[in-house]
């Protein structure tokens, strides 16, 4: 959750709780103080319908999964706000009727604290159920993110994996060749060896040839 947004909140939350301590206040009071008081609560209210407009703006700037529950707890503000507005005025109308504000007092203003005290107290549980929500999705989020960089991790592995297969079947294929290329030296190197024992062999016969010719006609003769 955005932390502007939670200081507007707090704000709002302790102006709340002091208007209505004031307009409790101010349902005992009449005359001149009664209007100081009125007149005090009013600029209170302004100030908290600016909060809720700060609030709404900074609401609507968050991620869609956020934006709905912080949406929600405008409305029930806004409710909450609308209450104290009600409040103030039937305060304020019936300044001169001291049992009418008697009358207000005992029901209306109490009826309306305590909606406005069990508005209030359902906003701190959703406030928490919203900040329990939130850190969920910061958990997931950042899962998320841990298995991403593992994938990733693991994907550069088997490149780097694949890339050194590659390498070696390359070397492989280098190294068949070079076979190749050696056998096929040998061979003829063994076979031009045979040819050079086929000539020495003739060559030694014609010698041995002509030494017995010689030699028979040497004798003969």
């Amino acid at each position: 959750m955005s932390e502007v947004f939670d200081g507007y909140e707090r704000q709002y939350c302790e102006i709340s709780a002091s208007l209505s301590r004031k307009c409790t206040a101010a349902s005992s009071l009449s005359g001149e103080k009664l209007k100081q008081k009125a007149s005090e609560i009013k600029s209170g209210i302004d100030g908290a319908e600016a909060l809720i407009r700060k609030m709404d703006l900074e609401a609507r700037n968050l991620q869609p999964s956020v934006r709905a529950g912080l949406l929600a707890k405008l409305r029930e503000y806004k409710s909450d706000l609308n209450n104290l507005k009600g409040t103030l005025k039937r305060i304020t109308t019936g300044n001169g009727q001291q049992g009418a504000r008697e009358e207000l007092l005992e029901s209306g203003m109490e009826d309306t604290l305590v909606v406005s005290a069990d508005q209030r107290s359902r906003l701190l549980r959703t406030t928490e159920r919203q900040n329990k929500t939130t850190d969920r999705i910061k958990d997931s989020h950042r899962t998320m993110l841990e298995t991403e960089e593992l994938g990733v991790s693991i994907m550069h592995d088997l490149h780097q994996q694949r890339q050194s297969l590659l390498h070696a079947n390359d070397t492989l294929h280098s190294v068949d060749d070079n076979i190749g290329k050696s056998r096929k030296i040998m061979g003829a190197m063994v076979r031009r060896m045979d040819r050079n024992k086929w000539i020495i062999g003739l060559i030694i016969t014609l010698l041995v040839l002509a030494i017995l010719v010689v030699l028979y006609f040497k004798f003969v003769h």
